[in-house]
């Protein structure tokens, strides 16, 4: 019996912040409205706590990226938005990953999707309950659904391009991505969209309204909601691995994107109490629900009962994602000058796991073919307090800014096992379980404590420096600090640089998360299970307890604007990260196989835990240039470029634990597939090339990207690693005004570009033609339709 779900409603949400505010007022503000280009004078408010720091003022190299950005990029996905518009972030489209089809991983700068920080109005975002186990980037991370959070929501993003574990603590060592949300009780709109590819297939629809509503006179509550459907595609290949197959010749794989419906609400409200303090609330609600298709299990196949499926079987992993957050704060000056902010930030991911269309083959012909595989659940709640204040000081040219404050962090990991069904014996295929001795509750607590002093030192330079000091429960203390400069040459020409040290705690996720799952190791299937570091058969494996990343960073910047059209920057930067967390290869072999056995572990065919066993170097740089062009009469034009070119290195790889020998077990805890996948995995480089024609009631916009070459390793033969070359790929959409009414229409892959096949040498006997690492997927051209109203 499939225990009941925990379900928080969206309305019983709506009415908890609604009632916050109820019989309350402040003057109300009209929501921000996003322009096209780049306006440099635009006040920042991530990565510095001084008053008016603009995005050409910035000590740190910094993107703001409006709603108008977002949306030209024709998707629904916030994460697929950011791809498109950063050259630094990475979003490919994994299919057949388990739980990773479902919560898809962006790298910023080549690093670990978990080592960027995600804030939303600049208070930290709560991870995924899930683990990205699967052989594809960001393997062994835990990061950000990005894709929970509605675009209707958003008023801009800025995404800071540097390390900044002083001022905001753990995780934000290849940078930060802060998620303005829409304010004001003044404007809003719907809208409704429909695509699908050329295929015919992977039918997108969505639906969104956001809107304000004041709150007497004294506030206002912001509400967006959004419905978000998308069928699956597939892009597998006839199998012909046997001709003695009911199915040989036919098409009996899924590969591509899953099908998911996505339903949520975001709110944001403000009030005023006196003419000294406001109070701020801002929460949401998101239930995904995905199903994807694991690898298909043949009728001849040993892990196939005839039986049951003459003809074999497509296992489908029925998954339920429930993203709940909720923060609540008081804000307001002291007599004395002090801003002050103090706050409650609550946030939850659940992921619920059933199997479809499988069985156990260890219950024989009366094996269920649906099973609840179990829960996992991951929470966090912060209280901080944050105080600022300017003090006017003779020597310097501007106002020091002191910034301090104080942060309680507590964070809980909840396993809870599946039905008995799905773990006996062999388990459930595709995904066995999580087992009894899987489930439990793991906890933590952090206390941190932070100073930020920044000033215009003279007329020409500015400075800052920051010291952050934190306690977890579990490792210890960890010290962060960041010096970073600018100094202005010309008033066109400045120069910037950043020094700093950070850290990222190990999640707990990657402590304590533990399930057996079937992985493909060229082409052949194992049973692999993934053991907690503290399980005593890990130790026997070469498992430590884990310690806490640190990063060195550096960056050396320059911003050339000689004009109000026409700005660029170009960054470069070096992260060295000691005591890299990292999903280690999967041990396999006869011996490994033994072992487990003999261990409590039978029919299990290897092992894997978190290591700390590497060390990395990443160096890259960063371009963007924006040039607006005015036709007058005719209209304008906005031009962007962006570039990102990006190296990582491992310069370290720990030497195996000796109790590895001792146990006779002749393996190697990083080996070529991790090396290849952290170091050649991701493209080096990547180009865009953006255009935005507007002219009267009509606009026009195109974008062309390059993806860089990337290559898969081999697990042992370096003479079957492939190398996918270089690819370019054309946005274009069109849109029309009338009155409050907008047309779009638009095509994404206008060349129906697809990557490099892979090659029957390096992938033998696959019906998978494409790599999971392909940066733009490999889905084809995709073509869609939009209408909105706004008022």
């Amino acid at each position: 019996m499939m225990p009941r779900a925990r379900r928080f409603s969206p309305s019983l949400l709506a009415l908890s912040l609604a009632s916050a505010f109820a019989g309350s007022a402040i003057a109300q503000q009209a929501p921000a409205k996003g322009d096209g280009g780049v306006d440099l004078d635009t006040v920042i408010v991530t990565g510095t706590r001084a008053k008016g720091r603009t995005v050409a003022a910035s000590l740190s190299p910094i993107d703001q990226l409006s709603v108008k950005d977002l949306e030209s990029t024709g998707t629904t996905e916030l994460a697929t938005a950011l791809a498109r518009l950063l050259p630094s972030l990475n979003f490919p489209r994994p299919s057949v990953t388990d739980a990773t089809d479902s919560v898809r991983p962006a790298q910023l700068r080549g690093l670990s999707p978990d080592q960027t920080l995600v804030l939303v109005n600049g208070k930290r975002r709560h991870t995924t309950s899930i683990l990205n186990s699967s052989g594809t980037q960001g393997r062994g991370s835990a990061p950000v659904d990005l894709n929970a959070i509605p675009l209707s929501a958003i008023e801009r993003i800025e995404v800071l391009r540097d390390g900044a574990a002083a001022q905001y603590g753990s995780d934000a060592i290849a940078g930060v991505i802060n998620i303005v949300l829409k304010r004001g009780a003044e404007g809003g709109g719907v809208e409704a969209s429909y695509g699908k590819y050329k295929e015919g297939d992977g039918i997108q629809n969505k639906q969104s309204v956001n809107f304000g509503l004041p709150l007497s006179d004294r506030g206002w509550l912001r509400v967006s909601a959004e419905k978000r459907e998308q069928n699956s595609t597939n892009r597998a290949l006839p199998d012909y691995r046997n001709p003695l197959e009911p199915l040989y010749g036919q098409v009996s794989q899924r590969f591509g994107d899953p099908d998911s419906d996505q339903s949520s609400v975001f709110l944001n409200g403000q009030l005023t109490i006196n003419d000294d303090v406001e109070a701020y609330v801002f929460g949401n609600y998101a239930s995904r629900d995905t199903h994807a298709a694991g690898f298909y299990r043949p009728a001849l196949d040993s892990r196939n009962i005839r039986a049951i499926y003459p003809n074999g079987y497509l296992p489908i992993e029925a998954s339920n994602s429930l993203d709940q957050s909720l923060v609540a704060g008081l804000r307001g000056t002291t007599d004395g000058g002090w801003r002050w902010d103090v706050s409650v930030n609550h946030g939850t991911n659940r992921y619920r796991l059933n199997i479809e269309h499988s069985l156990n083959t260890s219950l024989g012909a009366t094996s269920p073919t649906r099973f609840f595989d179990g829960e996992l659940e991951n929470t966090q709640t912060l209280v901080n307090a944050d105080f600022a204040k300017e003090y006017v000081l003779g020597w310097l040219a501007g106002p020091l800014t002191v910034a301090w404050g104080a942060e309680s962090r507590n964070e809980k990991y909840a396993i809870s096992a599946g039905d008995p069904d799905s773990y006996f014996g062999t388990g459930a295929q595709v995904f066995s379980g999580f087992r009894p001795a899987d489930a439990g509750t793991h906890k933590r607590d952090s206390k941190a404590l932070y100073l930020n002093l920044e000033a215009d030192i003279t007329k020409k330079f500015s400075g800052s420096v920051a010291l952050r000091g934190e306690n977890y429960s579990d490792f210890g203390d960890a010290t962060s600090a960041k010096l970073a400069g600018r100094y202005a040459v010309t008033p066109a020409l400045a120069l910037r640089g950043t020094v700093s040290n950070g850290f990222r705690a190990p999640s707990l996720v990657q402590q304590y998360y533990s399930t057996t799952t079937t992985s493909f190791i060229s082409s052949v299937p194992y049973d692999v299970r993934t053991f907690a570091v503290s399980d005593p058969v890990a130790r026997q494996l070469g498992a430590e307890k884990l310690k806490a990343e640190k990063s060195n960073n550096f960056s050396l910047g320059l911003l050339f604007q000689p004009s109000k059209v026409f700005t660029t920057s170009i960054d470069a930067y070096q992260i060295d990260v000691k005591d890299r967390i990292a999903l280690s290869e999967n041990l396999t072999g006869v011996a490994v196989r033994n072992f487990l056995a003999a261990n409590g572990y039978p029919n299990t065919d290897g092992g894997r835990y978190f290591t700390n066993a590497i060390d990395t170097r990443t160096r890259g740089i960063d371009l963007v240039s924006t040039y607006r062009l005015d036709l007058a009469s005719r209209g304008r034009v906005d031009l962007s470029l962006g570039y990102n070119y990006n190296t990582t290195d491992i310069t370290h790889i720990a030497a195996n634990p000796a109790i590895l020998a001792q146990n006779g077990l002749a393996v190697q805890r990083v080996g070529r597939a991790e090396v290849g996948r952290i170091t050649k995995g991701s493209p080096n480089d990547k180009l865009t090339l953006g255009a935005d024609y507007a002219w009267n009631a009509w606009g026009l916009r195109g974008q062309l990207t390059r993806y860089g070459e990337f290559t898969a390793y081999h697990a042992s033969n370096p003479s079957l690693d492939q190398t996918f070359s270089a690819s370019w790929v054309l946005d274009v959409a069109a849109s029309y005004k009338l009155k409050q009414w907008t047309f779009t229409a638009g095509v994404d892959n206008l060349t129906d570009k697809y990557p490099d096949r892979l090659t029957a040498a390096t992938t033998p006997n696959t019906v998978l033609p494409y790599s999971q690492s392909s940066p733009f997927g490999f889905n084809g051209r995709f073509t869609y339709v939009k209408a909105g109203y706004s008022w």
